[in-house]
């Protein structure tokens, strides 16, 4: 491990994330914002990323992108991003080495080892295994993430329900784990607000006395939009309208999906960046998700004071209490999907209690200061955690 000068200047941090995007790249690139430029330093290394991209150079962040580091598994791709990130880490001699997601969590990860980087810090969004998978892949992608686990000096989980798993599984001694939210950078209007909610649905075409169940993610395999197609159809209510802000790699199919039930008519609004402004349009938040870490979105949509129904996944339960401040159904369900959206519209009064619970609940936890000061305190820490020579040789 190199052990970085005294009063040497600000601490040299390579943010590195597969795709600068979704809600990983947007609490990524908040943290990354938030530092102190005094006495932190970051460059955001990532494979791909358009708006947020843009707007980390607007706020004067160095960004490099490198297009071998990609999403999907690829050995002559990831192989090459292996080689690349660890000269580009040698050569730049980070103080620090944070990655975010599950490929930029391997790759930069080994590379930042092979360079010695000063210290190493990988953020756990939610976990590249699911029950959804074989077990044998399951099996793989665990006894990958504990060899990972051995070189990584510190792991921020986002969520307890993250943080929990990750000490079940063994992934990374329990001392070197630390559980940190997602951070909302700005004040939101609240659903309640007449006007805020006129000006969402104007945003959206949507007329100002439909019934509106939304949703914000990508249109991935992750986040399981076709079982929110599926829930609306269960539901069965004229006059409501789906709306699914987000694009992805599932929108043609999703597209053809929502033509093909036109009596449960969902609007595919794409990629947006103004989500916060939308969300008042929504009479009922939903998450289908098959897995996930703590979505952002959804501390927006409870902050906005609209009530929520998820499926009970990862750390999705910090935020949703059954019936105290929302309703959570299984994953893969659009059956009790469509029961839960379909109880809180038949009970406003219900909804509103849940979603004022929500917001209240909430308080100042998850906001880009408390964020700035995880960060700040994981990237000063001088030791390097390893005292009993446990550390992986890549």
């Amino acid at each position: 491990m190199r052990e970085r000068a005294v009063g040497g200047g600000p601490v040299r941090v390579a943010v590195v994330i597969t795709r600068l995007e979704g809600g990983a790249g947007i609490l990524a690139l908040r943290g990354a914002m938030a530092l102190d430029p005094a006495r932190f330093q970051p460059t955001v290394i990532t494979g791909s990323g358009t708006a947020l991209i843009a707007r980390a150079r607007a706020a004067g962040l160095e960004v490099v992108v490198e297009p071998s580091l990609c999403a999907p598994i690829d050995p002559v791709a990831d192989l090459t991003a292996l080689r690349r990130l660890s000269a580009l880490l040698r050569r730049r001699r980070f103080d620090v080495v944070h990655t975010h997601t599950a490929k930029a969590g391997a790759v930069g990860r080994l590379a930042a080892h092979r360079a010695g980087a000063g210290r190493i810090i990988h953020t756990y969004h939610g976990f590249p295994f699911h029950e959804f998978q074989s077990p044998a892949r399951r099996g793989a992608y665990v006894a990958l993430e504990r060899r990972l686990g051995r070189i990584t000096d510190l792991a921020l989980c986002v969520g307890s329900g993250v943080a929990v798993e990750a000490v079940r599984r063994g992934l990374i001694p329990p001392d070197r784990i630390r559980t940190i939210g997602v951070a909302v950078d700005a004040p939101l209007a609240v659903a309640g607000d007449a006007s805020a909610r006129k000006r969402a649905r104007r945003l959206l075409g949507l007329r100002e006395h439909a019934t509106v169940v939304g949703a914000v993610g990508r249109l991935a395999y992750q986040k399981a939009p076709e079982d929110f197609l599926a829930a609306l159809r269960a539901l069965g209510r004229p006059g409501v309208v789906g709306v699914w802000v987000g694009g992805g790699e599932l929108a043609g199919r999703m597209a053809r999906l929502a033509a093909a039930q036109p009596q449960a008519p969902v609007l595919l609004v794409g990629e947006r960046d103004d989500v916060p402004a939308l969300l008042p349009a929504f009479d009922v938040f939903t998450l289908s998700s098959r897995y996930e870490g703590l979505p952002t979105a959804v501390v927006e949509a409870m902050l906005c004071g609209v009530p929520v129904v998820a499926t009970a996944v990862n750390a999705v339960g910090d935020l949703v209490v059954p019936g105290e401040t929302g309703l959570l159904v299984p994953p893969r369900r659009p059956d009790l999907l469509a029961g839960a959206i379909g109880s809180l519209l038949d009970s406003p009064a219900d909804a509103a209690r849940m979603a004022a619970a929500a917001r209240a609940r909430l308080g100042t936890r998850y906001t880009v200061a408390a964020l700035r000061d995880a960060l700040e305190a994981a990237y000063a820490t001088a030791d390097s955690n390893d005292t009993d020579g446990s550390r992986l040789v890549a």
